[in-house]
């Protein structure tokens, strides 16, 4: 997956030094299904992800990486949940510290298909029958999302 220039920029400062980001999960559904992409990088079956651009509202980068990985139209419903990953290192040493807005989001117009190379392989699945995820918390987020009400924030005690 290509890295955003903003983060090249930092890292030319900062080197491999934990960076806090912004990350988004566009949870889009439709007619009982949701939208899941095989990523590229790592082979796992997930929501659309993505990082959310410098002076970018976090709705609008969930709509935009919809649109660019898997070429769905959608509209954010509501934020369903905030949380703050675990220190990802990469292969090559760079560590993230990704804040991770998950999203509801509805199907507007599309039928998916990998966009931009970020995914391999890009459809809808059954919510009541979802297949194997390889990121347990990705179940969390796709059920969270399913639900009314308020968005649910970790911490806070």
């Amino acid at each position: 997956m290509p890295t955003p220039d903003f983060v090249l920029d930092l890292r030319r400062k900062v080197g491999t030094a934990p960076l806090p980001l912004v990350g988004v999960t566009a949870v889009v559904l439709r007619d009982g299904k949701v939208l899941l992409g095989r990523r590229s990088d790592n082979g796992h079956l997930t929501p659309v992800t993505g990082i959310v651009d410098p002076g970018e509202q976090p709705a609008d980068a969930a709509v935009r990486e919809t649109l660019e990985e898997a070429g769905v139209a959608c509209r954010v419903e509501r934020l369903a949940w905030v949380h703050q990953l675990p220190r990802v290192v990469y292969p090559h040493g760079d560590q993230v510290d990704y804040l991770d807005l998950v999203f509801r989001c509805t199907w507007l117009s599309g039928e998916p298909r990998p966009v931009d190379g970020e995914m391999t392989e890009v459809g809808w699945y059954d919510l009541d029958a979802l297949p194997e995820l390889e990121l347990p918390d990705m179940y969390r987020r796709i059920a969270l999302a399913r639900t009314e009400g308020p968005a649910h924030f970790e911490g806070g005690r």
